[in-house]
């Protein structure tokens, strides 16, 4: 496809007056990306990715309609893109903005009211105010602004858990504030790998021939029955195999239906988001891949600082909480330079993260 021409045609119907070039501008961000930063599974700079990108832009463009068009494009860009990128492509990505817009400079967007009650949820959580996690906590809001399907990618102990949860609780205590557009936030959360195909959306019995319902069916079935104007989110914690994820691309497309063996077809409603929780997306297929979108969370970045003062402050056995400073000093002095030593000069049974 030219994707050029359909860029072009799309930035119009948002209402965007320099249409041809934005489409230029926008087809060659993604080809560059393509070219110049790391390959990984996640990453993906296809049709769908550009019409997030637009719609993301339109969006932008229909808040402040007297904004500069170029400085909308480029927004959109980095809060669609900048979220699935891992930590080693942020400089060359942003070397990429540069040379495309080099009369300007992204902007810093202050996120206000959402910031304060994500520190604050944070902070009634026992965990640690670091502007890693709170960057992605802001990351997957945006995101669930342009997306219905999206995914939290990493390994263990990157946060992805605490990500979710820590929005879901913003957004609750927010909307109790009546503070802007912000809704209580409904979560149904299941592992796909526990239970078998036939117990995730339903099945016919081989000998009576009746049709038992999945709990996949009857979690959106009630989200959809739901007239409230909750979010509904319903998260699959578990691995991506090709099998079971395959069979969500009619929901993740953007027609959002869930079609079932029995015949039914179950359609989302605007309050509904599919999230997974996933450690990576080794066998899932691009055509899974590019539906959703991605935000990736690496332990690297939050680092084991905040584990440890989390611990130190919370965890730590009352006894010992007079001790805490003694704690905190020999894990400065001791934990990073062994942890080091360790992955240059030991082989793990069972490597850890």
């Amino acid at each position: 496809p030219d994707y050029g021409l359909i860029g072009e045609i799309m930035f119009i119907s948002f209402g965007f007056g320099d249409a041809q070039r934005l489409g230029r501008t926008m087809v060659a961000t993604f080809r560059l990306c393509s070219e110049q930063l790391s390959s990984q599974s996640h990453y993906d700079y296809g049709m769908r990715a550009v019409k997030t990108v637009i719609v993301a832009g339109g969006n932008l463009k229909s808040e402040e309609p007297d904004a500069l068009e170029e400085m909308l494009l480029l927004r959109a860009l980095v809060d669609v893109n900048v979220p699935k990128f891992l930590a080693q492509d942020l400089p060359l990505f942003a070397g990429i903005i540069k040379d495309l817009f080099p009369t300007l400079d992204t902007p810093k967007i202050d996120y206000g009211d959402l910031d304060k009650m994500i520190r604050e949820s944070l902070d009634n959580q026992g965990l640690q105010q670091h502007e890693f996690l709170i960057n992605k906590v802001i990351e997957l809001y945006s995101m669930t602004l342009v997306r219905h399907g999206m995914m939290l990618v990493g390994p263990t102990g990157g946060g992805k858990t605490k990500c979710y949860k820590t929005l879901a609780r913003a957004m609750g205590k927010l909307n109790k504030m009546g503070v802007g557009e912000f809704e209580s936030v409904k979560q149904f959360i299941l592992n796909p790998k526990s239970i078998t195909m036939g117990q995730l959306y339903g099945q016919f019995d081989d000998i009576t021939h009746e049709w038992s319902d999945g709990i996949v069916a009857n979690g959106m079935r009630d989200f959809v029955v739901d007239q409230s104007p909750d979010k509904k989110w319903l998260m699959f914690d578990g691995p991506v195999d090709a099998i079971w994820i395959e069979n969500m691309n009619t929901v993740l497309d953007d027609n959002k239906k869930l079609c079932l063996n029995s015949g039914e077809i179950i359609k989302m409603s605007d309050e509904m988001t599919m999230m997974f929780e996933v450690e990576d997306l080794a066998v899932a297929s691009p055509a899974t891949v590019s539906r959703c979108g991605m935000i990736y969370m690496e332990p690297k970045s939050l680092g084991l600082d905040a584990l440890v003062r989390s611990w130190i402050q919370y965890r730590i056995p009352d006894a010992c909480k007079k001790h805490g400073e003694v704690f905190q000093d020999l894990f400065d002095k001791y934990l990073e330079p062994t942890v080091f030593w360790l992955r240059r000069n030991v082989e793990e049974p069972v490597p850890t993260v």
